[in-house]
């Protein structure tokens, strides 16, 4: 059972105090006696914890009979405080950055009695967390696993997630605060953009979604896509854009938008793991972040399936050099 912590009078980086700051979480299996076996594994864009526990089990990517997975939902996420369920969220002009995530997640382990964190796991903005942790909380964190994500938004990056937030809003049903009905040509088109640019020109020339059931491009669009993003608030998926956007490991009270130091002061041993065929977060701009960082390995994925590599839930060979490469770091 997902679990919940309250914080009370939370302030967001941006100046709003939430008055009731929930954060919803989830446990697999069982800390040891001196607390140091706990993985940390905060949710991508999208993402609610039972979206991403698959790989949570004994022969998988993270095994819970030897480390205790803490799945945090991140704030936007429709779980944990988020504009479809806290007012103080959904005023136009409030956005949540992962300084804010972090630091609430970071309150949730001092209440459990958590100092040590022998890993931070992330895939995509679960990535960005993870540069989070080790830059703000250096000392408390001895390994970094971040597939597919940067500790800093490019551009380009920017680039994409102008062109979501453009798609949901261009719907008639946007009034310019707020949807008045379901946005059904936003999340269309918001679903057709998302999936050109989270896997790669090869993977559609070899066309995989066919083994996995879907009949056709239009198809897997449709069902493998549109379908999904449905189930989520639009809202929400804008204020999770909006934390995407902000992403800057050094645009914080500590750093002061010294990216270079932020980067710098990460502590731990960090694998670094692009996917080869990323079109976002492209391999050349998560070598640049690892070089940046002491103790850092930059070990990209070979996958012809882009973005997605990183979740590779359908993807067995994705998921075997992963668990090899999250394997041999946890053996450090």
């Amino acid at each position: 059972m997902a679990e919940q912590y309250v914080l009370a009078n939370f302030p967001l980086q941006c100046g709003v105090v939430l008055p009731k700051a929930e954060l919803i979480y989830q446990v697999y299996g069982e800390l040891n006696r001196d607390r140091t076996n706990v993985i940390l594994y905060p949710t991508s864009y999208g993402a609610q914890h039972p979206d991403i526990d698959w790989l949570v089990r004994p022969d998988g990517i993270l095994d819970p009979s030897r480390w205790c997975v803490i799945i945090v939902n991140m704030f936007g996420n429709g779980l944990s405080a988020s504009p479809s369920n806290c007012p103080a969220v959904a005023k136009p002009g409030v956005y949540v950055t992962h300084y804010d995530n972090v630091r609430a997640q970071h309150a949730l382990l001092e209440a459990l009695g958590i100092d040590q964190l022998a890993l931070v796991y992330g895939w995509s903005m679960g990535a960005q967390q993870g540069y989070h942790w080790g830059a703000l909380y250096p000392n408390q964190v001895q390994r970094i696993a971040a597939l597919c994500g940067t500790a800093k938004t490019t551009d380009h990056n920017k680039i994409f997630l102008y062109s979501l937030r453009a798609a949901l809003t261009s719907d008639p049903t946007w009034n310019g605060d707020r949807f008045e009905g379901v946005p059904d040509r936003g999340f269309h088109t918001f679903a057709h953009i998302y999936a050109s640019w989270a896997a790669s020109q090869a993977y559609y020339r070899a066309k995989p979604y066919l083994a996995l059931g879907f009949g056709s491009l239009e198809d897997y669009l449709q069902r493998g896509w549109e379908a999904n993003y449905r189930k989520r608030d639009p809202h929400n998926l804008l204020a999770m854009i909006d934390t995407w956007l902000h992403c800057d490991v050094s645009d914080n009270p500590v750093y002061q938008g010294d990216y270079g130091r932020a980067m710098g002061a990460i502590a731990a041993q960090t694998l670094v793991m692009p996917a080869t065929t990323d079109l976002y977060f492209t391999p050349e701009d998560c070598a640049a972040e690892a070089a940046l960082i002491p103790r850092a390995e930059y070990r990209p994925i070979p996958s012809i399936w882009g973005h997605r590599a990183g979740n590779p839930y359908q993807n067995p060979e994705d998921e075997a050099f992963i668990r090899r490469a999250i394997a041999e770091l946890l053996a450090q």
